[in-house]
Formats: structure tokens, sequence, C-alpha cells
């Protein structure tokens, strides 16, 4: 049986092991969207991972809502990651960054313009600004002149990401965000080549795939998924159906592996009682499949031993512990992550957390 502790070849990445870092919004980069120097701290701490998958990181001023998150757009972005990704690399590590586009998931008075999105329609409850918490705005379907504007500035950013070190890219295409809400129908209704048959509602995230793989070559993309269930607002009425053609859409392109972001009934970040599409995915894309979404120790050996998956990848276990694998093998205990400074801008709760022998010395052992 496979373990969770073996090599896994993840395109031109082979992981020393198969926990992975998943992406995760910690608000640490400047209001202009700039890496900083503790982000370079942060993410070398956890140069351990199988792989990191740094946070989601915005592809252009329109599409990141999120305040002090990180674009790679401008050669100022650009420079900032570049410590980033030497520091993961120095400690002998792997790390790609996640290229989000949020759609109607932001705000005009982060972005300076109207929400954009598949269709007019407007997220449910309440979006993070700089003032605060605010309504979603309603987004403005994108004109369809507009889409290849978009694709270039995927393609941007991708480029963007191997200046600036990354050894590779992940296509975020889960969440509720952008490219998820032109898969889903729930929040495409769009009557052009962009919607309506599911033929048509996978088409942006084939030509932003696509346009990618062209660019820095599929052995160094990824795409994350959320094939189950409602994220934002974002929903499918045959997700099963959906997901297959997405599944063989991307084996087509060659992507060099999945990860997917699969709650369950009971989920502490989202729940649902749809059933996980992992499965199904499986049988129509060849390449490693990484699961994510409330795993511990036990379940993640077991997905990994049963060949359900080939690699998980973990969010908070790895914000409050840097040196997760570690303690993951030993069987030793895990510190909690500290919920009110997930999306501070400071260092406490975010280069603090010690590490295994640390937590040993000060416990007198």
């Amino acid at each position: 049986m496979t373990s969770l502790f073996q090599p896994l070849p993840l395109g031109s990445i082979v992981a020393p092991n198969r926990v992975l870092m998943a992406p995760m919004t910690r608000g640490r980069a400047t209001r202009d969207h700039v890496p900083t120097a503790i982000m370079a701290e942060y993410y070398g701490q956890r140069a351990s991972a199988g792989l990191i998958i740094a946070e989601a990181t915005g592809i252009s001023q329109q599409g990141l809502g999120w305040p002090y998150a990180p674009g790679i757009w401008s050669d100022e972005q650009v420079a900032g990651w570049k410590p980033v990704t030497e520091a993961v690399h120095k400690a002998g590590g792997r790390i790609v960054v996640q290229l989000w586009h949020m759609g109607r998931a932001v705000h005009s008075s982060v972005t300076g313009e109207q929400p954009v999105s598949a269709s007019a329609t407007a997220a449910p409850g309440m979006v993070h600004t700089y003032q605060g918490k605010q309504s979603y705005e309603l987004a403005r379907p994108l004109n369809i002149e507009e889409i290849p504007g978009i694709v270039a500035d995927y393609v941007r950013a991708a480029r963007n990401a191997i200046s600036a070190g990354f050894d590779g890219v992940q296509i975020h295409a889960a969440n509720g965000y952008l490219i998820d809400q032109f898969l889903r129908d729930g929040s495409n209704h769009r009557d052009d080549k962009y919607g309506g048959t599911i033929e048509n509602r996978i088409r942006f995230l084939k030509e932003v795939t696509q346009a990618v793989v062209e660019t820095i070559g599929a052995d160094r993309v990824s795409v994350r998924l959320s094939p189950n269930g409602d994220s934002q607002g974002v929903d499918d009425s045959d997700p099963a159906t959906l997901f297959k053609a997405v599944a063989m859409a991307l084996q087509d392109i060659g992507v060099a592996f999945l990860e997917l972001r699969e709650p369950g009934p009971t989920g502490t970040y989202g729940s649902t009682h749809v059933p996980r599409q992992s499965p199904l995915i499986r049988q129509h894309f060849s390449g490693p499949l990484i699961l994510n979404s409330d795993y511990d120790i036990q379940k993640a050996r077991e997905d990994v031993a049963l060949g359900l998956a080939d690699g998980i990848s973990f969010g908070r276990p790895f914000l409050a512990n840097p040196d997760l694998p570690k303690r993951l093998k030993q069987g030793a205990p895990l510190n909690e992550p500290l919920s009110e400074t997930w999306f501070s801008q400071g260092s406490t709760g975010y280069i603090d957390y010690p590490y295994l022998e640390d937590a040993a010395i000060g416990s007198g052992n």
C-alpha cells in the first residue's frame, strides 16, 4: 500500500512526501498587494511540505478584492515574491502559486470597479473590505469581447510566477470564484458560447488552462476544483455530469495534477450532503489527485493507502504547525491555530508557532 510519506511525482516536481500545504489566504501583503518579508519567513518555515501551494494570488486588480492579499501582475509584486521562493528553495522545499480571479466575490471599494462574473448575480452574505464587512454588490456579466483579455491576464501571471522563482502554478477554478462561476449553472445564466450547455460552461476553464499550459508547460500547471455542493452561493444542478466533463477536458490538456476541495456533511469550514465527486473524477483523470477538506492523519493515511487519493493537502493544520509532516509521521500533538490572527497583518499567529523541538524544550522534555 502507498504511504503518505512516500515521494510523489507531480509533473516537473517530485514531492518527497504526500502531505501538501493547501492554499490559504492570510492577508500579509501590502495594500498594493506586494508580498512582504514575513511571508518569506512563513513559507520558508513550511518547506518540509511535499509541495506548498501558496495562497490565492490575484492576476489583476479587477480580480483581487481581498484586503492585503498578494498579486502577481506587476513588476513590484514579482520582485516581492522572489524572496519567498528563495526562502522555500533554500530550505529544500517546492512551491507553486495559485492564480486567482475572484469574479463577483469582490467589492468595488477594494478593486475600484464593479465586480464581474459570468452573469449578473451577487454572492450571498458579506464581503471583507478595508472598511470592514460590506454587502456583496451585483456583478455585471463579462462581455464576450472581454474574456480573451482575462485569459491573457492568467498567461501574464503564469509567466510572472516563473520569473519570480515558483516551480509552477495552480489555476484556481474552485470555491465560488470566477472560473467556478462560469462552470456551474447556478451562477452561469449566459446564452452565448460560454453558457447553457456543459460544453459551453467549461469553455472558459479550458481556454485559461490551455493558454497557461502553452506558456509555461503542462508539467508546471495544476487546477483546483470544488466539485461537490455550494461554495459562496455557487452550485450546480448536476455536478457529476459537469465535473466528469471537466476531468476529461483537463486530462486532454494534460495538467500535472488536480486538487479537489470536498467538504462533507459535518465540515468545519463549509458542509454539504452532495456526495464527493473524486471517485468519478478519478475514472476520467489519470494524473495525480490531491484531496482536501477536514482531513486528519488517520483519514489521510487511509485514502492514500486505498488509492482514493495520491496525496492530501492540509490547510489550517499547516497554518499552526510549520513542521506538520514530521508531527504527522511521529503522531505528535498539533498546535491549534489562532483564528483571530488568520487575516491580521502582523507576525503573531503567523510566523511564531512553535516547532516540535521547541515545544518539547518548553515542556522540559
